[in-house]
């Protein structure tokens, strides 16, 4: 509320009796002393006239003054009926608070539920006689009155708390004697409206205690990073230091300040008795665990990426008053989930970046002479951690070591281990770039074996773990680090998928008949893409070709020309049509053959979105981070709805067979294929598909159980090279690895039941033809089918197919009309030569 203003005459400087008396003549003998005496009587009587005459006038101004300012005085309904702003909060499914937006931090919290230490030290630091004293304590003013006469100016205050609340309620900061009279009127109107405990709730709820934070709860947060009743004596003292000067004991920026102001705080709590001589000593000693980042939240789980996405979300709906209604929105993050996901990420993005080796120290800080410590210090002060990464200062390099300087103003010696990474900037003839010298800024990763020097990775990754079937997204890690690159790349990445995409084809031809157990060759093959264009010829990875093999064992090994000559059997409109019924949109599926091998565009939750199909028997789930929101009533806005598989938002898209035979096949994967390295996990019940795109610019795994899906995704921002051999089985299978050896913990480890629509037949593994009857052969195995797709009978008399049948040759029964592909989609211009698409069908006629 803006102040009301008044006209005030100013007083005269002086009257007569004041003025400068006429000279005295001088006098001989005794008499002349005598006949001043009336003369001093007279001035002194006149000085006291005067001055009662003024006190007079002062008192005669001031109930004017309260008279006039009386009735101006604002409404207190903004104390009385306290709704101050409140900004919006973020919460995982575990109530844990993840993220807070708004132009004030604040946080509300009941006074009952203050704890007790708390209310103490505040009193102690700002008017331990509170509950005694009336709107002003007059004692307190004599006190300060004094204390500032002695000190000859200002050095002590005697606003009371209730003061405080009307200056942070309705008053500016300026110091003039209207305003003080204002806040002392408002005061006396404060105190005769709420009660002690009232107003004693409406300052620790509203006062300002720096880094935007208002009120204590706020100020745990952005100091401590946990909630108010977590906080240690200690740590308490700390912050009801702070409202005398926010921004001089801030102990994120002048560490040193805060723990002179905390110590007056613990004295005069134990001169009050509030606290033991014991308990004193303890807290003086007690660490005070101040978070780093001047300025930033922090909160015991990481989840900065979905935090940021569920403030655009209510921005969108709500616009501004996001910011200030006090929403409440609880997302579907699992702690545990979110915790294990954040530190796979950022372990899998160091062992990465260690593989390529030492770049150099981040940045360099002139150190003087006479003041190195200060000077390296000061720089750190503008640094935060990145990552877990927390930066250090180096002051000398000897040949013992490296001294470094930390934050929290502790110095290191670091030696051995600690220095094996960037050894080779310690060199003799190190380059300038690489060279660590006096002055080199490092990053620090703590190990069990202590500090160890580190870099913060220029790649980065995305990890997503979703529920399938519900869509409730369980983890959700954007990036290495959110303070250091907000662009979120599971949701806003479309990166190539590469041999990730291969089970939405193989589903499509399963769709047409494949089954696992189909013969397929991959023997070399050249596609003509069109006039004057080269031809295509795709190869292997390891550009060998190993001959006729079952489709479940050319999808373990990422086999790339059985995989074309899968998506050149079902047709190329067919297979681009049946994947975007995965929620791929279509128009980032490109309509040529180069689409098996990942040439399309998807982020990681998309990716995400479509093994989940896989994995819950079938059908299309729609991703949900969002579970509830509420007001700052407490009055449920938003809940999700339960999710029913098969009705409209989560329709079905494959048979359930289809559902498990890709499953089966991409447990084949794991179990002997380019994920095996997963088989550390002890699972049966895993399955997932690596992809590495041209020149090992992207890394993928996209793997599942029954409770949860989770892709895992490593590249550079700008698109590169990761490096020779850094595929999706180096790269980003020991991250999906770390995450599932945590997350997956709790899910039971079941076999996956072959659904009705599935039949169980003894096959040749040679050929794919039933094993039965006078074929029948000793090492026959068991081959899964879809029902309406048997294997063939060898007694039929089938022959190898020739370039000529699509999918009559590749499955052995005539081809079905494709799912209506649209007019845009182009068909295959044709296949050089007579190469066949396949050497032995295994499957017989659809059975109706």
């Amino acid at each position: 509320m803006t102040e009301p203003t008044f006209d005030a005459h100013r007083a005269p400087r002086g009257d007569a009796s004041r003025r400068a008396p006429p000279p005295r003549k001088k006098s001989s003998g005794s008499g002349g002393g005598r006949s001043a005496s009336p003369r001093r009587g007279a001035r002194w009587q006149l000085l006291l006239l005067g001055l009662v005459l003024l006190g007079v006038a002062g008192t005669l101004y001031l109930g004017l003054a309260v008279i006039l300012l009386w009735p101006r005085l604002p409404d207190l309904t903004e104390v009385t009926d306290y709704r101050p702003d409140l900004p919006l909060r973020v919460y995982s499914a575990n109530g844990t608070l993840i993220g807070e937006f708004g132009v004030q931090r604040r946080a509300v919290i009941a006074y009952d539920q203050v704890p007790p230490m708390l209310k103490q030290a505040v009193l102690a630091a700002e008017d331990s006689r509170f509950f005694e004293h009336g709107a002003i304590d007059f004692a307190g003013v004599v006190r300060a009155a004094l204390a500032d006469f002695g000190a000859g100016g200002a050095v002590q205050g005697a606003s009371t708390i209730t003061m405080q609340v009307a200056r942070d309620f309705y008053l500016s900061p300026e110091k003039t004697p209207l305003r003080k009279l204002v806040e002392t009127l408002l005061a006396y109107k404060i105190e005769n409206s709420l009660s002690k405990d009232q107003i004693l709730d409406r300052y620790i709820n509203q006062v300002y205690l720096g880094q935007r934070a208002y009120g204590f709860a706020a100020a745990a947060q952005v100091y401590y990073g946990k909630p108010l009743q977590q906080l240690s004596l200690a740590q308490m003292a700390v912050l009801a230091g702070l409202p005398q000067a926010p921004s001089a004991y801030n102990p994120q920026s002048n560490l040193k300040l805060a723990v002179w102001r905390q110590h007056y705080v613990l004295g005069r709590m134990l001169a009050l008795h509030d606290i033991t001589r014991e308990q004193y000593e303890q807290a003086l000693a007690a660490p005070l665990e101040v978070v780093s980042g001047q300025g930033a939240l922090h909160y015991s789980v990481d989840a900065d990426y979905a935090a940021e996405l569920v403030r655009q979300i209510m921005v969108a709906r709500f616009g501004e008053a996001a910011y200030t209604d006090g929403f409440k929105v609880t997302t579907t993050l699992v702690d545990k989930d979110q915790t294990a996901a954040n530190a796979a990420l950022r372990a899998g993005l160091l062992a990465y970046d260690h593989r390529m080796g030492w770049r150099g120290p981040e940045g360099r800080v002139t150190l003087p002479a006479d003041g190195a410590r200060e000077a390296a210090a000061k720089a750190l002060r503008r640094m935060h951690d990145v990552g877990g990464l927390a930066p250090a200062v180096v002051l000398q390099v000897s040949p013992h070591g490296v001294e470094v300087l930390r934050r929290d103003g502790s110095v290191q010696t670091l030696s051995g281990a600690a220095l094996a990474f960037c050894r080779p900037g310690l060199e003799p003839r190190a380059p300038q770039a690489k060279r660590i010298e006096a002055g080199s800024v490092l990053r620090l990763t703590q190990t069990p074996q202590g500090p160890q020097v580190a870099q913060i990775p220029l790649a980065q990754s995305a990890l997503v773990s979703m529920q399938p079937q519900t869509g409730a997204v369980q983890a959700w890690v954007g990036g290495f680090d959110f303070t250091h690159d907000k662009f979120d790349h599971v949701n806003q990445a479309y990166r190539q998928p590469g041999s990730s995409f291969k089970p939405f084809i193989y589903s499509a031809a399963v769709a047409e008949g494949l089954a696992p157990t189909t013969i397929i060759d991959d023997s070399p093959i050249s596609i003509n893409p069109g006039p004057n264009q080269p031809l295509w010829q795709p190869h292997n990875y390891e550009k060998d070709s190993i001959g006729p093999m079952p489709a479940a064992e050319a999808l373990a090994r990422s086999d790339n020309i059985a995989a074309v000559r899968v998506v050149l059997a079902v047709g190329v409109p067919y297979a681009r049509f049946h994947a975007s019924q995965f929620g791929l949109p279509l128009d980032q599926i490109p309509p040529y053959p180069t689409m098996v091998l990942g040439a399309g565009s998807f982020t990681p939750l998309q990716m995400t979105r479509a093994y989940s199909v896989f994995a819950n028997g079938g059908y299309l789930v729609q991703p949900r981070l969002v579970q509830k929101i509420v007001d700052a009533h407490g009055a449920v806005i938003y809940q999700e709805p339960k999710v029913v598989l098969g009705d409209a938002d989560s329709p079905r898209i494959i048979s359930p067979g289809n559902a498990f035979l890709l499953t089966r096949m991409m447990q084949q994967v794991i179990d002997k294929g380019t994920g095996r390295a997963a088989r550390a996990l002890g699972r049966s019940d895993l399955a997932g598909k690596t992809g590495t795109t041209s020149d090992f610019r992207d890394a993928w795994f996209d793997g599942f159980d029954h409770d949860r899906v989770a892709v895992a995704w490593v590249g550079y921002n700008t698109p590169r090279s990761l490096g020779r051999g850094e595929q999706g089985a180096s790269v980003s299978l020991p991250i999906w690895m770390s995450y599932m050896r945590v997350a997956a913990a709790v899910d039971p480890d079941q076999p996956w039941a072959a659904p009705p629509d599935v039949v169980q037949v003894p096959v040749n593994p040679a050929t794919g033809f039933a094993s039965v009857g006078s074929f029948a052969v000793p090492n026959a195995v068991q081959g899964y089918f879809l029902q309406q797709y048997p294997p063939l009978d060898p007694a039929g008399g089938a022959s190898a197919p020739s370039s000529g049948g699509f999918l009559g040759g590749l499955f052995g029964h005539p081809a079905p009309a494709p799912a209506t592909p649209t007019p845009a989609q182009a068909p295959h211009p044709g296949v050089a030569g007579n190469a066949p698409y396949v050497v032995l069908p295994s499957t017989g006629a659809p059975q109706h």
